[in-house]
């Protein structure tokens, strides 16, 4: 048994407050990607996970992959899992809990499991809830807990270009000096185009990105190149970074935008959103 892991895109992301004990409050609308890590099932004796692909080094040295401890949680025997990693470690695509929600649907259809609640998928990871419900648009609030499929998101051409350096997601959360922030509206519009979603999107924000900006300069600089890219409708970091997002109007200017941006370094990555 064998399926994708999307990466997941937060198109915005608003921190609208902060808990008494320190956890942050989100309202972000929430995409995936065709493009993911891939992961794998076999049968085996006792529990394994086996990592290869281009950006499997970023894990190496890891002590216990949230993979297995996913796997544990729902109480997975002799199952054999693989990870094909080719999102870049933390990189604020979710890959990690994408993996996670992934090798959860596996495991849990081919050994007749029930899959955690959400409380239980809280304890693992804040995205670990909207990874493992159906890979749609999705508004996601509180903790990440609180989801509701968002109808009318157009279908987006997007090209994912990460720096090469991973950015701290607690070192960003501690960079961001106002935590209490406006929410998106209580009802979302229904867009036309991707042309009709990047206005509306221009007008959001991801409080993220001021102090990822901050902490790694490369990522406003890879912004303002993105930006500038012919077709580009709006860019724009996701999650706590270091990963960039540019939103396209066809799949020719993002595929020739991936082909000037991609230097040596850089990942770098065109990619048609799942509707």
């Amino acid at each position: 048994m064998r399926a994708t892991a999307p990466a997941k895109i937060n198109l915005t992301l608003h921190v609208t407050g902060q808990r008494a004990d320190g956890y942050h409050l989100l309202d972000s609308l929430v995409i995936f990607t065709e493009f993911g890590d891939e992961v794998a099932l076999h049968a085996g004796t006792g529990l394994s996970l086996a990592v290869t692909g281009p950006q499997a080094a970023g894990l190496l040295g890891e002590g216990d992959n949230l993979i297995l401890r996913a796997a544990r949680l729902i109480g997975a025997r002799d199952a054999a899992l693989s990870l094909e990693k080719h999102l870049p470690v933390a990189s604020g695509m979710g890959g990690g809990s994408s993996d996670a929600a992934t090798a959860l649907r596996l495991v849990a259809r081919a050994q007749g499991l029930t899959l955690p609640g959400t409380a239980a998928l809280m304890r693992l990871g804040a995205d670990l809830p909207v990874c493992l419900a159906a890979p749609r648009p999705t508004r996601m609030r509180g903790l990440g807990e609180h989801l509701e499929p968002v109808l009318g998101v157009p279908p987006l051409w997007l090209l994912l270009v990460n720096p090469g350096v991973g950015l701290s997601t607690p070192a960003v959360f501690k960079a961001l000096t106002k935590k209490h922030n406006p929410p998106m509206p209580a009802v979302l519009p229904r867009w036309h185009d991707a042309a009709d979603l990047a206005v509306w999107l221009s007008g959001m924000r991801n409080d993220l990105e001021a102090p990822a900006r901050a902490l790694l300069p490369p990522v406003a600089a890879l912004l303002d190149e993105l930006g500038t890219q012919p077709g580009c409708l709006l860019a724009r970091m996701t999650g706590s970074g270091a990963t960039c997002v540019g939103i396209f109007a066809d799949e020719r200017t993002c595929r020739a935008a991936e082909r000037r941006l991609s230097v040596p370094g850089r990942f770098v990555q065109a990619t048609r959103s799942l509707a």
